[in-house]
């Protein structure tokens, strides 16, 4: 069984990427937040994973299974002043 996911990669993310958005279809079974990250990172060859935030359908911070329909973004590190 699989799930659909639609990802968005914002600011420098998506210059890396060479694009803002895409969907993908991923197995159920192994549909998960860290297991998403890693494809991505791979795939992409995203730099700084370190300090990428990644929220999912916009809660950041989101561990753990993804559900059929879920919007994750990839959103780039981010300062203050």
């Amino acid at each position: 069984m699989s799930i659909t996911v639609k990802l968005k990669y914002l600011g420098v993310i998506a210059e890396e990427t060479g694009k803002a958005e895409e969907t993908l279809e991923l197995e159920s079974n192994s549909a998960d937040v860290a297991s998403l990250k890693e494809r991505c990172y791979e795939t992409y060859s995203i730099s700084d994973r370190d300090s990428i935030q990644v929220a999912v359908n916009h809660q950041m911070g989101k561990v753990g299974a993804l559900k059929d329909g879920d919007e994750v973004a990839f959103l780039p590190p981010f300062c203050g002043g």
